[in-house]
C-alpha cells in the first residue's frame, strides 16, 4: 500500500482504513508493505502531535524519509512525480512477486507518476478525499466556500499551495488509466468524480470497522456521565464547522457539547466557546475513548460545511447506535438507503 501519511504520522480516516485493511490482510496470510512518506507528515504537521500508533503484527512498514527534507513533497507537488522516492517505491513494487498495489493518498508521496509503478500487480486506488479533481482536495473554493465550479489555480494560490502545472498536461488521466479499479467508499463522492470526468473503472467500496472496534460496549448501557452531551470528533479545521455549532449551545444550557480532536483552528475554536462552561475539548482520543464518548452521546453531530467523503465518524458512531445529526451541505445525507 502506499499512500503520504499513516501510522503516528497522520491526521484522519485515510490512515485509519489503511491500518484496519493492513491488518485484516496480514491476519489472513498476505505479506502486506505499507510506504509513507515522513517527509510530508514533518512538512505540513505544525503543532499536530504524532499519534499513539502499534501497527498490527505481520506489517511491514517504509518510512520515507530524505535527505532533502521538504523538498521532496515539494518536488512532487510541483512535478507529480515521486523522484526523491522513486527508487525505494521501485524497489518493492516493480517486485515480480508483488500481487497487488494498493494507492491511497499519492498527493505527496508521488502525484499521479506514481501510478505507473508495478505494472506486474494488480493496480487498485483508493480515493479517500477529492485531490484527483481538486488541488486542495477537499472542494472547499478559496477557504471560504464549497467548490461550485473549478477555478483550481487561483484557488490554490488563494490557499497558499505551490501551484500543479502537471494538472493541464494529462498526466493525471494517463495515470488512471494504468489501475484496474479506482475505489470510492462513498458514493456521493464517486458520482462526484464522474461527472466531473474521471474516467477510470469506478467502484464503490464502504468503510468497515473490525468487529472488535467498540469492545462490544453497545450492547451495555453506558457509563455515566452526569449531565447529558452531544458529540463531535474530527480535525479542527474551519470547513468541518465546529465553529458553527459552538454558538448554538447558549441555546442548550442543560446539555454540553464534548468536541475530540486537534488541528491549526483549535486556538480559534477555544476562544469562541469562552464563556460557555458547557463546551469542552476533549483533544485526541483512542479509538477505544472514542467509542466510549460516542456510546455515552445523545447524538454526534457532524457539522461540516463542504462535501466530505462518508468518514469515519458517522460510521464509530452507528457502530455504538448513536444517532447522528449532519450538515445538508456535507455530503452524508447522500449515503444514506
Amino acid at each position: 500500500m502506499v499512500t503520504t501519511f499513516f501510522g503516528a504520522q497522520s491526521f484522519g480516516g485515510d490512515a485509519a482504513y489503511i491500518d484496519r485493511l493492513a491488518g485484516a490482510l496480514a491476519r489472513r496470510g498476505h505479506e502486506v508493505h505499507v510506504f509513507h512518506c515522513a517527509d510530508a507528515f514533518n512538512a505540513v504537521r505544525g503543532r499536530h502531535p504524532l499519534r499513539p500508533y502499534t501497527p498490527p503484527p505481520g506489517i511491514q512498514i517504509h518510512r520515507l524519509e530524505s535527505p532533502f527534507g521538504f523538498l521532496s513533497p515539494l518536488a512532487t507537488q510541483l512535478t507529480g512525480r515521486p523522484v526523491f522516492k522513486a527508487e525505494a517505491l521501485r524497489a518493492v513494487l516493480d517486485e515480480a512477486d508483488t500481487d497487488v498495489v494498493h494507492f491511497h493518498n499519492i498527493s505527496l508521496i508521488g502525484g499521479p507518476g506514481v501510478l505507473h509503478l508495478g505494472a506486474q500487480a494488480v493496480r487498485l486506488m483508493t480515493a479517500h478525499e477529492h485531490w484527483l479533481i481538486c488541488p486542495m482536495h477537499l472542494l472547499w473554493k478559496y477557504g471560504r466556500r464549497a467548490c461550485d465550479s473549478p477555478q483550481c489555480l487561483r484557488c490554490s494560490l488563494v490557499g497558499g499551495r505551490p501551484p500543479q502545472l502537471w494538472r493541464y498536461t494529462g498526466d493525471l488521466d494517463r495515470g488512471l488509466q494504468q489501475l484496474d479499479a479506482l475505489i470510492f467508499p462513498s458514493r456521493h463522492a464517486l458520482e462526484e468524480h464522474r461527472r466531473r470526468g474521471i474516467g477510470a473503472p469506478l467502484v464503490h467500496l464502504p468503510y468497515f470497522l473490525p468487529d472488535d472496534w467498540s469492545g462490544g460496549i453497545e450492547d451495555h448501557p453506558p457509563e455515566p456521565s452526569g449531565r447529558p452531551y452531544l458529540a463531535a470528533a474530527g480535525r479542527l479545521v474551519a470547513m468541518k464547522g465546529f465553529q458553527r455549532l459552538i454558538p448554538l449551545m447558549q441555546y442548550l444550557p442543560e446539555v454540553d457539547l464534548r468536541i475530540a480532536g486537534t488541528g491549526p483552528y483549535e486556538g480559534r475554536l477555544r476562544a469562541l466557546a469562552e464563556g460557555q462552561p458547557n463546551v469542552h475539548f476533549e483533544g485526541l482520543l483512542s479509538g477505544a475513548e472514542l467509542a466510549r464518548l460516542f456510546h455515552g452521546a445523545r447524538a454526534v453531530v457532524v457539522p461540516s460545511l463542504f462535501p466530505e467523503t462518508f468518514g469515519y465518524v458517522v460510521l464509530e458512531a452507528f457502530a455504538v447506535r448513536t444517532p447522528v445529526v449532519v450538515s445538508l451541505e456535507g455530503g452524508a445525507l447522500a449515503e444514506t438507503g
